[in-house]
């Protein structure tokens, strides 16, 4: 592959393939037909079973298959590549020693790495305290050819370092799990006291409700009473009788 090519490759907005021409209309319904003709043996020659059809590339027709997704993941390493970079399916942070750095704690993540990580730690102190040390000593000769001891001391220092480093990396996923389970105590905490307001100011709201609907009915009762104390006792119209009324009953008795 020549530059052009690898930075084409490398361009996050690459021009579409060269083969891009070959997947037009006729070509995909070449392709269906070829599988309905012979869907048990598609390495038939394509000429042969479409000899009927018109304009039948040179090229196998199977070129314009979609990619199988289900062959990749079969691979035990399985990766793609896009725009020149190589992505694995499965991400897995690589260890310090398959980086080919000089890894000091053991590599299986099931043993228990915090005896390795003290003795890191103490031997890095010591480095440090020796590096101090060195530093007093007079500048060798011209003529000696020996590295300075300082040197040696830098080269175990940045050693453990990396160690250090690579095994705080390594706990990154376990951390992010412990962020996002204590994220999510917090917000289901969060939810619970809301919930538990909204009940308090709800229980509140009846109580007061409750003292509204007694008052009503206090009020109606007080209303009722007083209009039995003050009605007025009912009127009886006054029989008025005529004489000429009074002399026919008597003569009605004769």
């Amino acid at each position: 592959m020549d530059d052009d090519d690898d930075a084409e490759l490398r361009n996050p907005f690459p021009s579409p393939p060269s083969h891009y021409i070959r997947y037009s209309s006729h070509n995909l319904n070449l392709l269906a037909l070829l599988h309905e003709r012979s869907p048990i043996q598609p390495d038939l020659n394509q000429h042969q079973v479409l000899a009927d059809q018109p304009d039948v590339p040179d090229w196998p027709l199977a070129q314009l298959e979609k990619p199988r997704v289900d062959w990749i993941l079969d691979e035990p390493n399985a990766y793609y590549d896009v725009f020149g970079d190589r992505w694995f399916v499965k991400e897995k942070i690589p260890s310090l020693a398959e980086l080919g750095g000089n890894q000091l704690y053991p590599t299986d993540p099931s043993i228990d790495r915090r005896p390795a990580l003290l003795s890191i730690l103490r031997s890095l102190l010591v480095a440090f305290s020796s590096l101090t040390s060195s530093l007093l000593i007079p500048p060798p000769t011209i003529s000696s050819d020996a590295p300075p001891e300082w040197q040696r001391h830098i080269e175990w220092i940045t050693v453990m370092s990396q160690n250090i480093m690579a095994a705080a990396n390594d706990l990154r996923p376990v951390q992010a799990r412990g962020n996002l389970e204590l994220m999510m105590k917090r917000q289901l905490e969060l939810r619970k006291s809301e919930s538990k307001a909204l009940h308090a100011k709800c229980d509140a709201m009846e109580v007061r409700l409750a003292d509204l609907r007694s008052s009503m009915q206090m009020l109606r009762v007080m209303h009722h009473h007083a209009q039995d104390f003050t009605q007025e006792p009912p009127t009886t119209t006054p029989i008025v009788t005529r004489r000429q009324d009074v002399l026919q009953w008597a003569e009605d008795i004769k």
